[in-house]
């Protein structure tokens, strides 16, 4: 269970969503930026229990995707699975643009000038190493850069509210009233808030690589919800308690916002908040990229995409196809994305698109939770868990896409609801056409569960890996 909590707490990375995503949220929120953050919290709980129930019930690496296909049916998980592509996929390339100017910026203090892009590229170099190797060395490694992340940043948020802030605790960031656009603007900002916690269900793709997954993967993707929100929360009120409440233009102008408070409140602790900043962003590049890496595989497994996606390393057991395709894919789109707009632009940008793309998945896991106890696990339906919190799910994550539709966002953020649409279109249709013309390739859907429950018509062995 331990590493299963530190896959999806490390993948949601605690100090880099604290780093670059409360100045977002504030440009949307303003001072009631924590509580965007804690309606988040609340919305990813809800969400997690249709998550949690569907990973108890059908451990597999193809975590949503499965569960989907299984709930719900075959194209609808064909869908599911092209979207957490996209999710998940993005992240990386969103995250390796961010490592990369970050640490372009903290190594120009020292006076050493190295290209963002060389940077991003021995970060994916790293990347790719550690995730060949296998999860168990990826875990230990993001074990240990969790740990940095959030000693430091727990210690700054102290120092900070020990000091009173700029100008006294208050309970103002927690007021709705303190949107200057009201309930849109909170709206708007859950888009990143929802962000900050994409990542939560990472321990699901673990299903068929952690002991006990119907036992584990549940508990890991609760605590993983709890631990990091309560860091959050904790976090994102010292940072706007140290900016001000009537400084909120400061914060969202500020590309780094908690070296300035370091700066500001606690000097000696400067380095190691840059350090903490970089170790983050690597953690969730990583265990981001473990996550899309076993998806791919799932599907090149149950033949939805090339079945060379399925080939398994003799030695490590690691789904090293799925691993070199995604790595290539990764550094495509951040040096292309990144040469365009900027690289902060590039992790603003695909960071939205990605978490409009991952909102549809949770609304369908939600709805498969519903339709699979009240069809094939009728004799375990539970009304609260299997009901009523599905629902409340996939209404409290319409609220961030109500907030990217009404009142139209500046471009090009009203642009991408309509990009997600036409992915989930043409996801659809190929879809019905492979139904139509393979109906066999179709039916495999979602058929992979864990270990060791493989159906017999399956040639594939599942990926192995390492214990968590």
């Amino acid at each position: 269970m331990g590493g299963a909590v530190i896959m999806s707490a490390a993948l949601m990375g605690p100090a880099v969503s604290v780093y670059f995503n409360p100045q977002l949220v504030a440009g949307f929120a303003g001072a009631a930026m924590p509580l965007v953050m804690l309606v988040s919290l609340v919305a990813s709980l809800i969400v997690a229990n249709g998550v949690a129930e569907m990973a108890r019930e059908l451990p597999s690496a193809g975590a949503f995707y499965t569960y989907v296909a299984r709930g719900i049916g075959p194209r609808s998980g064909f869908v599911t699975g092209i979207l957490m592509f996209l999710a998940y996929a993005l992240l990386v390339p969103a995250e390796l643009a961010l490592i990369g100017i970050y640490s372009h910026d903290i190594l120009n203090d020292y006076g050493v000038g190295v290209p963002w892009p060389i940077i991003s590229l021995v970060f994916a170099a790293i990347m790719l190493a550690l995730s060949w190797q296998g999860i168990s060395g990826s875990l230990k490694t993001a074990l240990t850069l969790f740990s940095i992340e959030v000693g430091v940043i727990l210690l700054l948020s102290v120092v900070i509210l020990v000091k009173g802030g700029a100008h006294g605790l208050t309970a103002t960031p927690l007021l709705p009233s303190s949107s200057p656009s009201g309930l849109s603007g909170i709206a708007l900002g859950m888009v990143f808030g929802v962000l900050s916690f994409v990542g939560f269900e990472s321990a699901a793709t673990l299903g068929e690589e952690v002991r006990d997954p119907r036992r584990h993967i549940p508990r890991g993707i609760f605590g993983a919800v709890l631990l990091v929100g309560v860091i959050y929360l904790f976090t994102t009120y010292a940072e706007m308690v140290g900016f001000g409440t009537s400084a909120v233009d400061a914060l969202v102008k500020d590309t780094a916002p908690f070296t300035t408070l370091a700066a500001n409140y606690a000097p000696w602790l400067k380095l190691l908040v840059g350090l903490a900043g970089v170790s983050s962003i690597f953690a969730v590049t990583m265990n981001s990229h473990n996550g899309i890496a076993r998806i791919l595989f799932a599907m090149g497994r149950e033949h939805m995409l090339p079945r060379v996606l399925a080939k398994v390393h003799p030695r490590h057991a690691t789904p090293s196809a799925a691993i070199i395709a995604n790595t290539v894919f990764a550094v495509v789109v951040t040096l292309g994305v990144g040469t365009w707009v900027g690289a902060f632009n590039a992790y603003a940008y695909l960071g939205s698109l990605l978490t409009l793309a991952i909102i549809p998945v949770y609304i369908l896991t939600n709805l498969a939770c519903i339709r699979f106890f009240a069809t094939v696990a009728r004799d375990r339906r539970n009304m609260l868990k299997h009901v009523v919190l599905p629902v409340l799910g996939m209404l409290v994550m319409l609220i961030p896409i109500y907030g990217l539709i009404w009142p139209v966002p500046a471009a090009p953020y009203n642009l991408f609801p309509y990009m997600v649409v036409v992915a989930i279109i043409v996801s659809a249709v190929i879809a019905w056409v492979i139904g139509k013309r393979q109906p066999e390739r179709l039916s495999r859907v979602g058929a992979v569960l864990a270990a060791g429950e493989v159906d017999d018509d399956l040639e594939e062995q599942p990926v192995r890996g390492h214990r968590a």
